[in-house]
């Protein structure tokens, strides 16, 4: 995230909207709108304590619990951004450092989107990193997609949610947990004390007494639970410890008894869960104390606002209501009459469009793979939502960035970088919607397909495979219910047991890749715990003495390696870069100077990062190395030179384009090689040549002012508001290093760059294209690199000079000419094998045969040799027009050793007897393993095997039979 912590918590909150009676509710032509959730921060409960619910075109009023006090309630705000704020603002009051939310792109590579709020922790609590403060609270943005399909089915299931968090790393544990939950619970947010219950881990007895003793809960509202419920892991080894749940009651009057449970949806809601990490757990099972106990809380702000706002479920709170009442305008449908079927369409869309748009915002794109998947499926599911409303596009195709608007404004306190990047997030949603739509026109067409293939199959009951359904449904996204009406009007079932089952196994990959947070200790740690931070010089220095700390080969720790082994060396020093923020890593060699028995040499071919500890990957290429021997660290000056110019020429690309299309364009991804360099950007066309360009010219004018970068370290807040920009995928502490081009760039990097832009000599831009959707790349070349790709296209160009016998200047002319003359020459081909064709067609016209009785049908099914597709479909089209109406005329060919043409041509009156061409040829192709189809009239097939050929046109010739002598009796 890029905004300061300043400006996500230090703003002032508007005064107060008062709401003096029920009766400020209105209702308008479309849908109800309910003041109480309503955008303002600050909502005030009326005078007199009370609930409005609409229900249809009514409004009633139910007061609240008189448990809870009037004055308790008076002046207390329950916006869901209230609610927020209010939460930072107690535990900062008790020691807590305020932190802003992490991405939902999450630094740690075992987990595809952040999840929960202990995610950006998770080092602390591996005792990875020292702590950088002793506790913490924030308001962490989240996305889960594990239970997508309950998403609108039940009160509470959301893909996004924010999660509010305290966290101790070692600094308080059990009781000031407990306590100031209890006290948030009851006092801040007034909750009813005797509506509150609390769940125990069954063996914590500590938990209890605090509960019971110190809080003061009843006991008969304090319920122990098992491992299943009550015992937080994070996975099979590593930190664990038991969980305390707060539970609201919405039904106290259904009593205390010992059956009551806590898993009831309709009674309780799970509000806030407190972890007492204080395990780790070994390999063989056992739970060994940590030295240090850590405090993970969550409370679910979506949750807590439907219990303060005392709505029905999440949807209708302040937090998400605004969003389905866009939905309700652009369906022009009320809420309130609205079937359980539409209301959920309404909040799938809600929740999804707040999902995409903070996904977006933080870099991720639609795409096929990974986190890009995530987000075109919810837009996908949300479009498909929005069909089932009736709901129309604009102009351009697309509804969706109309509820994204809706979202964008009221983000305010939630991430304020959103707004500023609202044209490209709109951009990037229509873009996939309108692509969508096509996508769906041809998920119809393979629906029609392949219930043509389960018709031809001659079952007695046509079945569309379970596979099938599943694909239409994942990949083109056509709902499996409108699959299942299509199917029945065509006679066909569907397998819904392969379909549920293709579904499960969907569902089990998403919670393997998406819900496991993991803290196990990896196998390296027992290595690198004992081992300082490399100290890096390479700034500064190309070669450095260093000693051997450890040697790694094949992963296991070694004392001695020899010529030939391959090994991983860790140093105290080391001037080599390692492979970070898209650089990739420097390349050099160890030298070990001793007795002639004790000189190496090692070849350094990569250099990674674990945490700050440097792994340079070599072999050793001459004698031995032995832990604790002392080495000559020696960077290749030339490659480092090559990297240096690329990275910072990567900066200046970066600023030229941000100058040329938009302030709006942010990077997506880079590559910063010794060949040449790569950067991924966001935006939604093309380059222009003219901007590619003004581009390169920019670039190649800042090279030419001859400018020398600045580099400092600075605190991070103060290098965001000086206006730095931060690298894509570049991780950093509170202590950055910024890289400056005076008047040009100015970067959060740790990258190795030129001391002045003259090193970089020029800049060539040698591609632009789209690697993903609204997702473009630009390839570089700089400094040697440029003159070597120069040179390289000098001697093509002499090499094509002398092939063309032409200057430089009139190569283009020339192969202009060639390509014209091409064009000629093949088109005059190809109309003589037409004609060729046609004459062919006219010679094996006289071996037509009828079929019927009353009404006959003229029948011709023939090889045509060698013949290719498009000839092939010439002769058929003639012989349609040239034979007696009506006639069927299916050819067939092998233009190549491995293919097979066939085509199928039926007058209308073949057609009008109800054969069709297109549903023919399919089966028949099938048959020389391939396929095709086409109209009622006219289809076209393949296939790949030619030996089947003969066969194939007979098992037509027999089919044409018998099927016009049925229709034709």
């Amino acid at each position: 995230m890029s905004f300061s912590k300043a400006s996500l918590f230090d703003f002032p909150l508007p005064k107060p909207l008062v709401l003096s009676h029920p009766s400020s509710v209105f209702a308008s032509k479309r849908f109800v709108t309910r003041p109480i959730l309503s955008l303002s921060p600050t909502v005030l409960l009326p005078t007199r304590p009370t609930q409005i619910i609409a229900k249809s075109s009514s409004v009633t009023v139910q007061h609240v619990s008189e448990d809870a006090s009037e004055e308790d309630h008076q002046s207390k705000d329950v916006s869901g951004d209230s609610i927020r704020r209010r939460f930072l603002d107690f535990y900062a009051s008790r020691g807590h450092k305020i932190l802003p939310s992490a991405s939902l792109v999450p630094e740690d590579p075992t987990v595809l989107l952040t999840i929960a709020g202990m995610l950006q922790f998770k080092p602390v609590f591996l005792g990875k990193v020292p702590r950088q403060v002793p506790c913490a609270t924030t308001a962490q943005r989240c996305i889960r997609t594990n239970d997508l399909e309950n998403v609108g089915r039940t009160a509470r299931h959301h893909t996004f949610f924010e999660m509010l968090g305290n966290f101790s790393f070692g600094d308080y544990f059990k009781k000031e947990a407990i306590k100031w939950a209890w006290e948030l619970s009851t006092v801040e947010f007034s909750l009813p004390a005797d509506r509150v219950w609390v769940s125990i881990y069954e063996d914590d007895d500590e938990a209890f007494e605090i509960w019971k003793n110190e809080v003061g809960v009843p006991v008969e509202r304090i319920k122990r639970m098992g491992e299943a419920d009550n015992f937080w892991t994070s996975g099979p080894t590593g930190p664990c410890g038991p969980c305390s749940e707060l539970y609201y009651d919405f039904h106290p009057e259904r009593g205390c008894n010992e059956d009551v449970d806590l898993g009831d949806d309709s009674r309780f809601i799970e509000f806030y869960n407190l972890v007492f990490m204080q395990y780790n757990k070994t390999e063989d099972g056992l739970l060994e104390p940590l030295k240090q106990k850590n405090i993970d809380t969550g409370l679910g702000l979506e949750r807590i606002a439907q219990i303060l706002q005392k709505v029905p479920n999440n949807y209708e709170t302040d937090l998400i209501y605004p969003i389905i009442g866009k939905v309700l305008e652009l369906a022009n449908i009320s809420y309130d009459s609205a079937s359980d079927k539409a209301k959920t369409s309404l909040k799938v869309i809600a929740d999804h469009m707040r999902a995409v748009v903070y996904l977006i915002s933080d870099g991720v794109v639609p795409s096929n793979i990974g986190r890009g998947y995530v987000v075109r499926r919810l837009i996908r599911r949300a479009v498909r939502k929005g069909k089932s409303l009736g709901i129309n596009g604009d102009g351009r195709g697309a509804f969706l960035p109309v509820v994204a608007e809706k979202v964008i404004e009221m983000s305010t306190y939630i991430d304020p970088d959103v707004k500023l990047k609202a044209p490209r997030i709109l951009e990037e949603i229509r873009q996939e919607e309108v692509h969508f739509n096509k996508t769906l026109e041809r998920g119809e067409k393979l629906l029609e397909l392949k219930l043509g293939d389960a018709l031809s199959a001659g079952d007695k009951k046509p079945c569309l495979s379970g596979k099938d359904a599943f694909v239409l449904y994942d990949t083109y996204g056509f709902p499996v219910e409108i699959t299942a009406e299509v199917a029945e009007e065509r006679g066909v079932s569907i397998d819904m047991d392969g379909f549920e089952a293709e579904m499960e196994n969907q569902r089990r990959q998403s919670q393997a890749a998406h819900n496991v947070v993991k803290l196990t200790v990896e196998d390296g740690d027992d290595i690198t715990k004992n081992i300082d931070d490399t100290e890096f010089l390479g700034y500064d220095s190309l070669s450095a003495r260093a000693v051997v700390k450890s040697l790694l080969v094949g992963g296991k720790p070694v004392v001695r390696v020899t010529e030939g082994s391959e090994v991983e060396i860790l140093l105290d020093r080391t001037p080599f870069y390692a492979e970070s923020g898209g650089q990739i890593a420097d390349h050099g060699f160890m030298y070990v100077n001793g007795s002639q028995d004790d000189d190496a040499v090692v070849e350094v071919s990569d250099v990674q990062k674990s945490l700050k500890i440097f792994v340079h990957k070599g072999i050793v290429k001459s004698g031995a190395l032995e832990v604790g021997k002392e080495v000559e660290a020696a960077v290749d000056a030339d490659l480092r030179q090559r990297a240096k110019v690329h990275h910072t020429a990567t900066h200046l690309l970066q600023s030229a384009l941000k100058k040329v299309v938009g302030q709006e364009t942010s990077q997506a991804g880079s590559l910063v090689a010794f060949d040449r360099l790569r950067f991924d950007f966001n935006f939604n066309r093309p380059l222009h040549d003219g901007e590619l360009e003004e581009i390169e010219g920019l670039i190649n004018r800042w090279i030419g002012d001859a400018t020398r970068l600045e580099t400092k370290v600075l605190p991070l807040a103060d290098a965001k508001r000086a206006g730095a920009i931060a690298m894509f995928g570049e991780k950093y502490d509170d202590e950055v290093r910024v890289v400056e081009v005076p008047g040009v760039s100015m970067e959060l990097c740790g990258g190795t760059h030129v001391g002045n832009t003259a090193e970089i000599r020029a800049v060539k831009i040698i591609s632009e294209q789209g690697i993903a959707s609204g997702i473009r790349r630009i390839e570089a070349v700089a400094g040697e690199a440029f003159i070597e790709y120069i040179n390289s296209r000098d001697s093509q160009m002499k090499r094509l000079c002398s092939t063309l016998k032409v200057k430089a200047e009139d190569v283009t002319n020339r192969v202009d000419n060639l390509l014209e003359e091409l064009r000629t020459a093949r088109k005059e081909a190809s109309d003589l094998r037409s004609k060729a064709a046609v004459y062919r067609a006219s010679v094996i016209s006289n071996k037509a045969f009828t079929v019927g009785t009353s009404q006959t049908v003229r029948v011709l099914v023939e090889s045509m040799d060698d013949t290719d597709a498009d000839s092939l479909k010439s002769a058929a089209e003639h012989l349609v027009s040239t034979l007696e109406e009506p006639v069927a005329v299916v050819l067939g060919s092998c233009p190549d050793k491995d293919k097979v043409s066939l085509v199928a041509a039926f007058s209308p009156g073949v057609v009008s007897v109800g054969v069709q061409a297109g549903k023919f040829i399919g089966s028949i192709a099938k048959l020389c393993g391939g396929g095709g189809g086409g109209k009622p009239n006219f289809a076209q097939a393949g296939g790949r095997k030619p030996e089947n050929l003969s066969s194939a046109l007979e098992k037509a010739r027999e089919e044409l039979v018998a099927t016009l002598s049925e229709k034709l009796v």
